[in-house]
């Protein structure tokens, strides 16, 4: 297993409502372990052989924010 993260930030989120969604439909993805939403920015903990970075910023997209790449990080285990 090889655990990775990932930061987003998001344009639209306004209030609690969203981000309950936001970490709702991020947690249901396959290989995701941990999502966390401060403000505007999401980070996002992974098992990269269960998802990947595109899978979830397509997720985000989907959910209709527009989304900015902030970073990935890879974590040797």
């Amino acid at each position: 297993m090889s655990k990775a993260s990932a930061y987003y930030t998001l344009n639209g989120i306004s209030g609690k409502h969203d981000i309950k969604e936001i970490k709702r439909e991020l947690s249901a993805i396959h290989g995701v372990m941990s999502v966390s939403v401060s403000g505007q920015n999401v980070a996002v903990d992974f098992d990269t052989s269960g998802t990947d970075c595109e899978r979830i910023r397509r997720t985000i997209a989907k959910l209709g924010y527009e989304v900015s790449d902030n970073g990935f990080q890879n974590h040797i285990m």
